[in-house]
């Protein structure tokens, strides 16, 4: 999924996109009256495209898996939704189908895998051990 087809599908699913000068923040996601949800990213912040689909799919996640949480939560909620959030990215940014055959084709290293997916090199680390070992403890 390209930055213009993750832009289209959450608007698709009622997630509006703002940018906004951010002290704190690279991105967030709120959810809104109504059950619909809003994603905000700083543009000043973001370095590369890279960055901003990765920062987009992670917010997405927390609206389309539902998993917010406020200041005052526990660190392990917190922990919860921001596996979950990351695990809706990965799955929409490097379908598992699609890094297999990317793996079997001979690109193996983070880094390569990471520009072939457009995607961070960190990132790609979290969706390397989630393919290998099931979960995002690294």
């Amino acid at each position: 999924m390209n930055l213009i087809d993750l832009y289209d599908y959450l608007l698709d699913n009622g997630i509006e996109v703002d940018w906004f000068s951010m002290d704190n923040a690279i991105s967030l996601s709120i959810p809104l009256p109504g059950g619909v949800c809003a994603i905000a990213l700083d543009p000043v912040r973001l370095r590369t495209l890279e960055e901003e689909r990765v920062c987009l799919a992670h917010e997405g996640g927390h609206c389309m898996t539902g998993g917010f949480y406020n200041r005052y939560a526990a660190c392990d909620v917190k922990q919860r939704h921001e596996n979950r959030a990351d695990k809706w990215a990965i799955q929409k940014l490097i379908p598992e189908d699609e890094f297999e055959d990317a793996v079997a084709a001979g690109c193996e290293t983070p880094w390569d895998l990471a520009e072939r997916f457009r995607v961070t090199e960190e990132f790609m680390r979290k969706a390397i051990h989630y393919y290998v070992y099931g979960n995002l403890a690294m």
